[in-house]
């Protein structure tokens, strides 16, 4: 049996959807995997009812039993998730992830669609918030001459 205790965040330097398990490694319930992520236990089975993630492995309890492989595809799809990656593609990573090496190339090409919708988010931020800092330097000068805005003067 293993304890409930859970040593620190998943770390890894390799790919978490292709470093396999064993027999032997350590599994964790939902209750540490909601810890782990963040993750509510009734988001996590959402996620997993949906297709979001791919299927964990049960015990023989038919209780959810992760793995830090599980933990690291969780990690990573609900990292794509905050920035934006479609649910639609989640489902596809997720079911993907499952079909092993061979699906590599259409994994890639998911993650660098997703990049390029990320890189154009972040442009389009960066405009608008240049656009911000003209316009707060505006008021700051405004508020430092004493000055009204043009449009505010009566005619």
């Amino acid at each position: 049996m293993h304890s409930n205790s859970y040593a620190g965040p998943v770390t890894t330097t390799t790919d978490p959807l292709v470093s396999g398990g064993t027999d032997d490694e350590r599994t964790y319930g939902i209750a540490e995997v909601s810890t782990i992520t963040g993750l509510t236990p009734d988001t996590l089975r959402w996620y997993e009812r949906e297709g979001m993630v791919p299927p964990i492995p049960r015990g023989g309890d038919r209780r959810r039993r992760y793995t830090d492989r599980y933990i690291g595809v969780i990690t990573l799809l609900v990292r794509l998730r905050e920035t934006g990656l479609p649910v639609a593609d989640m489902r596809r990573f997720a079911l993907l992830v499952e079909g092993g090496p061979d699906t590599h190339p259409e994994r890639l090409a998911i993650l660098l669609a997703h990049r390029a919708r990320i890189a154009e988010r972040r442009r389009l931020i960066d405009e608008t918030s240049d656009a911000l800092e003209l316009k707060i330097g505006h008021y700051r000068t405004l508020i430092d001459t004493g000055g009204e805005c043009a449009a505010a003067r009566p005619d």
